[in-house]
């Protein structure tokens, strides 16, 4: 009999713990959240981080404050993220860079899969070819064609080794059959300044960051990465529709939690991005920027970045890149 009571007891201590708990994370959030952005002020990732915090802090009746924290590429940031307490109020803004970053940084402080559990995808935005106008191709085939034949004397340009843009050209190369030269920049901006002066011949840019200078006619854009072409550039086809389809790489913006957040508590968090991000205002700025915007909630976003990050590894790997 007492040892049958000793089991009650617990059971029924379990059982405050656990309807206390569910209690608390109900109330969910009681103070100020953070969102960390590992990039300086002002760029698409802050711009968008920035856009969906404030539809959060209406959800959510408490304020969504984002500080940036840059430095190393996106690293500095995330491992701060990571070592916060995992109680859901500090979430990081994350970008396809840490799906790079995973492979580029052998000695990484943090894991993008295991130390983190992702909340959303909040945009994407596909890779844009773009050229000099001198470059005699009006086509990714007949640009594939001239690339061949122009050897080391082509060059393509990038923000820096390992990024995205720099990955992309990369397995342009391969792909055509080409041997262009990379010429890595200290940023995107630099990159596309060169680019727009003749001294660099193509490159693969964001699209938001090149969209005014092609539609200025600065520069000529050839094809967007994926299976669709871009509403902001309807008549320039998508790789898809060239012999090239394999270049379907995307830049894409998500928030992120600790893991060892409580699962009621990331619900909830997944559940008020998802619908930020449904918010036509916020659907407005985002197509505004160019980007396309996403709100795939926890379970799938999770998944998308386990497999991108095994994707972005190949490419690394195939570049032979490593870091600046």
């Amino acid at each position: 009999m007492k040892k049958l009571l000793t089991i009650v007891a617990r059971a029924c201590v379990t059982l405050t713990l656990a309807v206390g708990a569910t209690a608390a994370h109900a109330d969910f959030p009681q103070r100020p959240l953070r969102v960390i952005v590992p990039f300086a002020p002002g760029g698409a990732t802050d711009v968008i981080a920035r856009t969906v915090a404030q539809a959060m802090s209406v959800r959510l009746g408490q304020p969504v404050v984002v500080e940036n924290k840059a430095g190393a590429n996106g690293n500095i940031g995330a491992v701060m993220a990571a070592r916060a307490e995992p109680d859901g109020y500090t979430l990081l803004m994350a970008t396809s860079s840490h799906a790079i970053n995973a492979t580029l940084y052998p000695h990484l402080d943090y894991s993008l899969t295991k130390d983190f559990a992702a909340l959303s995808n909040l945009a994407s935005v596909p890779l844009l070819l773009v050229t000099h106008p001198s470059v005699p191709a009006r086509t990714v085939t007949e640009l594939a064609a001239y690339a061949k034949a122009s050897g080391s004397r082509m060059n393509y340009a990038s923000g820096g080794t390992g990024t995205a843009a720099h990955l992309a050209g990369a397995q342009f190369n391969t792909l055509v059959g080409a041997n262009m030269t990379h010429v890595p920049y200290k940023g995107g901006a630099q990159a596309l300044n060169d680019l727009m002066g003749g001294q660099v011949q193509i490159m693969f840019a964001n699209l938001p960051e090149v969209l005014a200078q092609v539609q200025g006619g600065r520069i000529k854009p050839l094809a967007v990465t994926g299976d669709h072409r871009h509403a902001a550039l309807p008549d320039v086809p998508a790789f898809s529709e060239t012999p090239y389809a394999a270049m379907n790489a995307r830049s894409w913006f998500g928030l992120f939690a600790p893991a060892a957040v409580p699962a009621p508590v990331i619900d909830k968090l997944s559940t008020v991005i998802t619908q930020s991000v449904a918010d036509p205002a916020v659907q407005e700025k985002l197509r505004g920027l160019g980007a396309d915007p996403v709100g795939d909630g926890h379970a799938a976003f999770q998944q998308y970045v386990e497999l991108d990050v095994v994707r972005w590894r190949d490419l690394v790997r195939q570049s032979g890149a490593t870091p600046d």
